[in-house]
C-alpha cells in the first residue's frame, strides 16, 4: 500500500514543476531532458492518475506475433507493462524518448522485469527508424502534445508502418471551433482554458491532431473523453483515444 505521505510529497515536487519551474534549454530535448530530469522518480505515480486511457489505448492494439512496436514519447515505458505477458510475443519494442532521465528509469523497469526485447533509445520522434525497417505498431502516449511538429511525428510513424499496421494515440486536446458531424464539439470555456493551461509546461493541445490523423489512417476506434486531474477535482481535462491501421494497400515510404 501506498505511502499517503510520500504520496503527497512526490505530488509537490512535481507540482513545483508542472506550475513553477520552467523548462530551460535552446533545443527541444534540451527543455525536456531540463523538465523531467528533477521529477523522474515520481513521474509515473502521477501522470498515472492524470494521463487517461493510456493502458485502454495501448490494450486496444493486437500484440503480433514476432512483430517490431515502437513507442514514440515512450517516458519511463510503462507502456510496455500495459502490454502485459504478451510482450514476449514481440521479437523487439523500442522505446524512444528525448529525455535520458526518463530512459533512464525505463531501462531500471526492464531490468527488473527481465524483458530482453525491449530497448529504450535516445532519439527525435520523428526521425527514429528501427534497425529492422519498418514497424507492426506504433504508439504515442501523450506525447504528441509535446512534440513541436506533431504533423511530422504523424507522418513519419505512417511511413515506419507496414501496410496493415497499427497506429495508437492518447492525448490531451482540443476540439475545433466547427469539427465535423461526428466529432465533439467543445464549448469556448474548454477551448479558451485548456490550450494556455497546458503551454505553460510546453504542452500544445491541438484542434487538428484527430482530423490528421482521421485523414492518414482508417478508423478502428474513436472515444472523446474528459478526465481527472490531480488537486483540481471539480473540473475534467479532454483527451482522445485512437486507434487506427495504416491501409493494406498503401504502397510506398509516404
Amino acid at each position: 500500500m501506498a505511502n499517503p505521505i510520500k504520496t503527497v510529497a512526490g505530488d509537490m515536487k512535481t507540482l513545483w514543476h508542472l506550475a513553477v519551474r520552467r523548462a530551460k534549454g535552446k533545443t527541444h530535448a534540451e527543455r525536456l531532458e531540463n523538465f523531467y530530469s528533477g521529477q523522474a522518480n515520481n513521474y509515473d505515480d502521477f501522470r498515472r492518475r492524470m494521463l487517461h486511457s493510456r493502458e485502454e489505448m495501448i490494450q486496444s492494439v493486437d500484440v503480433p506475433d514476432g512483430g517490431v512496436w515502437v513507442d514514440l514519447g515512450a517516458g519511463t515505458g510503462e507502456n510496455a507493462e500495459h502490454i502485459g505477458p504478451d510482450i514476449e510475443k514481440l521479437s523487439q519494442m523500442y522505446l524512444i524518448d528525448l529525455s535520458e532521465s526518463l530512459l533512464d528509469q525505463a531501462q531500471q523497469r526492464i531490468d527488473a522485469r527481465g524483458w530482453g526485447n525491449v530497448k529504450p533509445v535516445c532519439h527525435d520522434a520523428t526521425t527514429f527508424v528501427p534497425q529492422e525497417g519498418q514497424a507492426d505498431v506504433v504508439t504515442f502516449s501523450y506525447s504528441l502534445t509535446m512534440i513541436p511538429d506533431w504533423f511530422r511525428a504523424i507522418d513519419h510513424a505512417y511511413s515506419l508502418l507496414k501496410p496493415g499496421g497499427k497506429i495508437g494515440v492518447v492525448d490531451f486536446y482540443v476540439s475545433r471551433k466547427h469539427p465535423d458531424d461526428a466529432l465533439k464539439k467543445h464549448p469556448w470555456g474548454t477551448r479558451s482554458f485548456w490550450q494556455p493551461w497546458f503551454a505553460s509546461d510546453n504542452v500544445f493541445l491541438s484542434p487538428d491532431h484527430i482530423p490528421y490523423l482521421l485523414n492518414k489512417f482508417e478508423k478502428v476506434k474513436l472515444d472523446e473523453r474528459r478526465g481527472k486531474i490531480p488537486y483540481l477535482p471539480f473540473i475534467r481535462a479532454p483527451h482522445y483515444l485512437f486507434i487506427g491501421q495504416k491501409p493494406v494497400d498503401a504502397v510506398g515510404q509516404e
